[in-house]
């Protein structure tokens, strides 16, 4: 692979990090100061996580990925600690935020195990269909166990109740497995399968019921798009945005694209589409020039699970798609 490639790919990141910082730095003030009496409580939070994600991201590109595949022990003990988290969000034990159990509270940090499920889902299937070989052409080898090992993390995530993490889980581990080579047909009843499930699921749920029907609970996007109107083409400057004031609920997570197209105008909108554009290409050329088949799947899914939330966010933002609590990768707060 040529390393420009990789070099390009980490600018690409960067400059998506730096713009999220720029924006947050206004986005999150208001709220910070209303819930902390710090404007600047959610940007220092925001650099140490920052801190950590680098950290992670060095150790982790010295690790060698073929240990997920060739010591099965890592791979499957991850994916049973994660089946056991989810779990523990889940009534009893865990506590509703919003009308959803996602949260695990551990000290003076939330996590939120769906996040995990993403990546290793990604992990364990890439695993399964690389070992599969021919295999993945049949039903129950290559289409079958690989969705129920996805249902299994899928179903209590459904459970919580988080149809977006459901999505993206599902999504990465069957587009991996089309990837793969898994037939499409096998694919596709298995994903009606699925999809039905997942209908059945939201049509119970009074919570997002509503939003999806009921007009107040579209506010969040009403101002969303007052908020883009009021930017123009030029912006109305950094820091004077009106919405963030507390108009514009999660003004810093799921509708900060909403603050920066206000403020730095049309420019800063087709900025974020290109380089969401470019990673997502950049990702595809990486994965194709990957060493083995493993690389290329595991490079395909994680570089999915970014690139879906990113364009599902954007749609939300602009009223094209149904209200959905999802961050804008690489820029939401946290």
């Amino acid at each position: 692979m040529r390393k420009s490639a990789l070099y390009l790919f980490g600018l690409v990141v960067t400059a998506l990090v730096a713009l999220g910082l720029v924006i947050l730095s206004s986005a999150s003030e208001a709220n910070a100061m209303r819930l902390h009496g710090d404007a600047y409580f959610f940007m220092k939070r925001q650099f140490a996580y920052l801190a950590v994600g680098v950290v992670i991201a060095i150790v982790m590109s010295a690790f060698d990925y073929h240990w997920w595949r060739d010591k099965p022990w890592l791979a499957w003990g991850a994916y049973g600690i994660t089946f056991l988290l989810l779990l523990a969000v889940l009534p009893p034990l865990g506590r509703a935020v919003n009308g959803s159990y996602r949260w695990l509270k551990l000290g003076p940090i939330n996590i939120q195990p769906s996040e995990f499920a993403k990546l290793i889902t990604v992990i364990v299937i890439s695993a399964w269909m690389d070992k599969a070989g021919w295999r993945v052409e049949l039903f129950r080898r290559g289409a079958l166990m690989p969705a129920i090992l996805i249902g299994i993390l899928g179903v209590p995530i459904l459970l919580e109740t988080d149809l977006g993490s459901t999505m993206v889980l599902g999504g990465a581990g069957f587009l991996v497995m089309f990837v793969a080579g898994a037939k499409l047909w096998h694919i596709a009843v298995l994903g009606v399968g699925g999809g039905l499930l997942f209908i059945a699921r939201l049509v119970t749920n009074q919570n997002r019921m509503t939003r999806l029907f009921d007009e107040r609970a579209l506010y969040q996007v009403k101002m969303a798009l007052v908020a883009i109107k009021n930017g123009g083409i030029t912006g109305v400057g950094l820091g004077q945005s009106m919405q963030k004031e507390l108009y514009l609920p999660e003004a810093h997570t799921d509708f900060i694209f909403a603050v920066g197209a206000e403020e730095l105008g049309i420019g800063f909108s087709i900025a974020v589409l290109t380089l969401f554009l470019a990673f997502f290409l950049l990702s595809v050329y990486i994965a194709r020039k990957a060493s083995d088949r493993y690389g290329r799947f595991l490079a395909l899914g994680m570089a999915f699970i970014i690139f879906f939330q990113a364009v599902f966010n954007l749609g939300v933002v602009c009223k094209a798609l149904p209200t959905k609590g999802m961050a804008l990768p690489f820029l939401s707060y946290g």
